[in-house]
């Protein structure tokens, strides 16, 4: 049997009926971000964004699969009230979110790959840094129940599954996509991770298993 909020946020997944206009400035300011990276011919930064989002897109394919497989919740949930709910876990406002959220964070990596901070690489500093800021916003969240946990192995008392899968290896790799000197590799990269999202779409919505 679902838990409550499962049952809450799965009856919301992709009704229209919820609907508001503030969703479309919202489209606009996403649209204005990756425009003005464009403009800069700055395709580290958009492929780096772009590998953050579809890295989110594959968390929330497999955070639906979870919900199908076991018939009690996915890791996490969003039962609140949105403009939105895309899948049981993801809604339209913090797709939108993802959407600029590795071009934000690949503009802190520091110019010279090689520095280090205390004695670890940048990159992977900043990686930590960052997983840890994003999951306490997550349990923020949680507090006030806008984003809800059931599993005991994805809660505030343990913290280390949603560091590391929920967000640290999104870094990873997208600090890779945009260090990497070949755009043949970052095409590649971005177009894998992408062709694998919208094939999973493509077959699980349909069989209304996300």
């Amino acid at each position: 049997m679902p838990a409550d909020s499962a049952a809450r946020a799965w009856s919301l997944v992709r009704d229209p009926s919820h609907f508001q206009w503030y969703v479309i400035p919202l489209l606009f300011v996403v649209a204005y971000v990756y425009a003005n990276e464009v403009e800069r011919r700055n395709w580290s930064a958009v492929l780096a964004g772009l590998t953050f989002w579809g890295l989110d897109w594959f968390n929330e394919i497999c955070n639906g699969l979870i919900f199908h497989f076991t018939q009690y919740a996915p890791a996490w949930g969003t039962p609140g009230s949105s403009a939105y709910v895309i899948l049981i876990g993801l809604n339209i406002e913090i797709a939108f979110m993802f959407a600029v959220f590795g071009i934000v964070w690949v503009k802190q990596l520091p110019a010279d790959k090689t520095r280090k901070v205390l004695g670890v690489p940048n990159r992977i500093a900043l990686g930590i840094v960052a997983s840890l800021f994003c999951v306490f916003v997550e349990y923020l969240l949680n507090s006030i129940g806008a984003l809800t946990w059931e599993w005991p192995w994805w809660n505030r008392s343990a913290p280390w599954l949603i560091f590391l899968c929920g967000y640290f290896y999104w870094f990873l790799i997208g600090f890779w996509v945009h260090d990497t000197p070949h755009m043949r590799t970052k095409l590649a990269t971005v177009g894998a991770i992408y062709a694998v999202d919208i094939l999973a779409l493509a077959v699980f919505i349909p069989l209304g298993w996300i």
